[in-house]
């Protein structure tokens, strides 16, 4: 997302470490590519999630995976359009499916459940998944959110790894649809911690000095 190895998805019908990569679909051509709008390579994102993919002060579509894909564009020598989506609409290629976009480009991390679904470019960005809390919290790691909240985006990589250990540690999960909420929950007091991609997670706590990156977790 948003991925851990990042990518970029291309579809078939987006912190531990691991890839971010992306995804395609078919319409009008740039050479051999078929692109669903003739001319433009069309990129489906799931901002905010600074600084991989947010939206600006003039309301554009920026970052880190919108920086790689104007260079794919560049090399093809079509436009490059941004269309903000659902995560999850992404990652399962229903996106690319409806000709809604030819690639997704959101720190998506490369798993063989998404494989199923999407074909993947080469990596190009390792991510380990980073806990962000309140600096005063004295939390150090995920034993110490027993009786705690943890907030995640759904359907990220961030969210399996917390469901998978909440138990051992005693928290409760709270999922949202959007990763910049789930951080902003620790700020808010309706979260302790958040778990998110590390380069995520690093540019909140920048960017708010009353939190913290806590631990970082590889998830392979």
């Amino acid at each position: 997302m948003k991925h851990r190895p990042v990518a970029v998805i291309a579809a078939v019908a987006a912190l531990g470490l691991g890839l971010t990569a992306c995804t395609s679909s078919s319409g009008g051509t740039a050479g051999n590519i078929q692109l669903v709008t003739a001319g433009t390579l069309t990129v489906c994102t799931n901002p905010p999630w600074p600084p991989m993919e947010y939206t600006d002060d003039s309301g554009n579509i920026v970052g880190f995976d919108i920086d790689l894909m104007q260079l794919v564009a560049d090399k093809l020598g079509v436009k490059l359009a941004m269309v903000s989506s659902d995560f999850a609409q992404i990652t399962s290629g229903a996106q690319m499916a409806a000709k809604k976009c030819d690639i997704g480009a959101s720190s998506i991390t490369i798993t063989d459940d998404r494989k199923q679904a999407v074909n993947f470019s080469l990596p190009y960005f390792n991510a380990n998944q980073a806990l962000a809390v309140k600096a005063d919290s004295g939390i150090t790691g995920l034993a110490d959110l027993k009786g705690k909240v943890l907030a995640v985006q759904d359907a990220t990589t961030g969210a399996t790894y917390a469901n998978d250990h909440a138990q051992q540690y005693g928290y409760t999960v709270k999922t949202f649809e959007d990763g910049g909420v789930a951080l902003n929950a620790i700020l808010a007091g309706t979260a302790a911690g958040a778990l998110i991609d590390n380069a995520i997670a690093y540019d909140f706590a920048h960017h708010n000095p009353t939190t913290t990156v806590a631990a970082e977790f590889q998830t392979g």
